[in-house]
């Protein structure tokens, strides 16, 4: 049975209801979104390999056995040894191939699967308290906006209305969660931030520059929606915020049949 929503306004104001796309009824499938999200980010990894005659640009040999020494290559007139993996300056033992698939890629069924998994797990209260999002405020998930909030321009106007639907404590939560990598458990990073609220619209007025300074909140097109963003860290169950439109179009592109 559809289920119907309230729309809330650019006041934090009820100004009617819409009735929820079948998507939000669809299975959440973790192993789906998993795949997803590896796929994604195997697309920024960067190839590495080693120069073929790396460690091998010497003329060091072995001279057998009977002399008291191991048999590794040594340098002429020299007891230095050189070219074995086992030696300072010698070859890498195993080193990275540049030829060698990183790039990991999905099909366009499973990804489809795996962004309707993702929309749906926005609209379940359970998952998106389990990912530590701050909802005990919020009246009704997920959260439909009006249109409107596509234009605003000020980070105030968008604190307020943060502030009114209950959301705001979460993006205090993201702000608090910066903490300083340490142990050796995070590398080329100083600092971890944890996500805030997605916002999805149709078209973006302004929306972006106005949530630029506030931590752990992402604005984007329902157009460019993948499953990285709805699951982070490949966890569903993000705290989203769709306008009017944008939830709309997903009715159009990913819709389910209703059972």
């Amino acid at each position: 049975m559809p289920r119907a929503v309230t729309v809330y306004g650019i006041g934090g104001d009820a100004v009617g209801e819409v009735v929820l796309p079948s998507v939000f009824e669809a299975r959440v499938r973790p192993d789906l979104i998993k795949r997803a999200v590896l796929t994604i980010q195997s697309h920024g990894f960067q190839p590495q390999g080693r120069d073929p005659r790396a460690g091998k640009k010497t003329t060091a040999v072995s001279v057998g056995v009977g002399r008291g020494l191991s048999r590794v290559p040594r340098l002429k007139q020299s007891s230095r040894a050189a070219f074995a993996s086992s030696v300072v300056g010698g070859l890498a033992a195993a080193a990275p191939d540049s030829e060698k698939v990183i790039r990991k890629k999905l099909n366009k069924k499973e990804n489809r699967l795996a962004i309707i998994s993702g929309v749906a797990a926005t609209g379940d209260r359970n998952m998106i308290s389990k990912r530590g999002h701050r909802i005990d405020a919020v009246k009704e998930l997920p959260i439909i906006l009006d249109d409107g909030i596509q234009g605003l321009q000020k980070t105030r106007e968008v604190r307020d209305l943060f502030s009114k639907l209950g959301v705001w404590n979460d993006v205090v939560r993201t702000s608090d969660a910066k903490t300083r990598a340490g142990k050796g458990k995070m590398r080329n990073r100083r600092f971890k931030h944890r996500r805030g609220p997605l916002i999805v619209v149709a078209e973006d007025f302004g929306i972006s520059e106005a949530t630029g300074s506030l931590p752990g909140v992402e604005v984007v097109r329902a157009s460019d929606l993948n499953v990285e963003l709805l699951a982070p860290g490949a966890v569903p169950g993000r705290l989203t915020l769709w306008t009017r439109s944008a939830l709309i179009s997903l009715d159009t592109v990913f819709r389910v049949d209703r059972e």
